[in-house]
């Protein structure tokens, strides 16, 4: 029983996803794609990196590899899965959450910590936080712009399915707190049941106490161990 880290062509945080849950007490380790998943995986992983070379559009070609197919039965059985930075515009392309993660505005790529506000508080990956709290992980992306229709992003908001914003250090979701022009300055997202979630900013560069801006990312990671208890059957 343990946590499947999914590793694509061109995936390069893999071993940290790996690393960083290991510290936390939770067993992972790496599956290769082509291998597929273990089988009865605790959850999974898909990690950020630039899987298949980010050909097409960032996550397209590891969206529609096979071992997704075996990510979504998991998923279907409540395994939870939780996508990072290029995980995120995978669990996007696939279908996994609504909406695309695009370009930045800008065109630039970003690699800095960033504030975030959690926005619910209430979900395996937020619990150990209060809604409103300001936390603070790193980015590293170049096409992390969250985008979607805006029917969308009010249905997200209404279903408290907006897990962070970027903002400042007090909280303020502003332009200026905003790396990479998402739409509302969302950061991270949930799937249609709370043991899905995807977010691009890097909570397992932020679990090692000697690496990172903090420990904040811990916070997320332990998502793995709260599902059992808090998730949608």
């Amino acid at each position: 029983m343990t946590v499947a880290v999914v590793r694509f062509g061109g995936s390069n945080c893999d071993r940290d996803a790996v690393r960083a849950l290991r510290h936390l007490g939770v067993d992972a380790e790496i599956a290769w794609h082509a291998d597929g998943l273990p089988d009865d995986p605790t959850g999974v992983v898909l990690p950020g990196g630039f899987s298949y070379g980010d050909y097409l559009r960032a996550g397209a070609m590891a969206a529609r590899d096979p071992v997704i197919d075996a990510v979504r039965e998991a998923v279907d059985r409540g395994i939870p899965l939780l996508g990072v930075c290029n995980g995120a515009q995978v669990g996007a392309e696939a279908g996994f959450v609504p909406g695309a993660f695009t370009d930045n505005l800008g065109a630039r790529f970003r690699c800095e910590h960033v504030h975030l506000r959690v926005e619910n508080a209430e979900t395996p990956w937020t619990a150990g936080f209060e809604a409103g709290e300001v936390i603070e992980l790193p980015i590293a992306h170049g096409e992390g712009r969250f985008v979607a229709s805006e029917a969308t992003a009010d249905r997200l908001e209404r279903e408290d399915r907006v897990l962070f914003r970027y903002c400042d250090a007090s909280g303020a979701v502003t332009d200026e707190a905003n790396p990479n022009g998402s739409l509302r300055g969302i950061a991270g997202v949930l799937g249609e049941r709370e043991h899905v979630a995807v977010l691009m900013p890097h909570p397992e560069r932020a679990t090692l106490p000697a690496v990172g801006p903090g420990e904040d990312g811990a916070g997320v990671l332990r998502g793995f161990e709260r599902v059992g208890r808090t998730a949608s059957p």
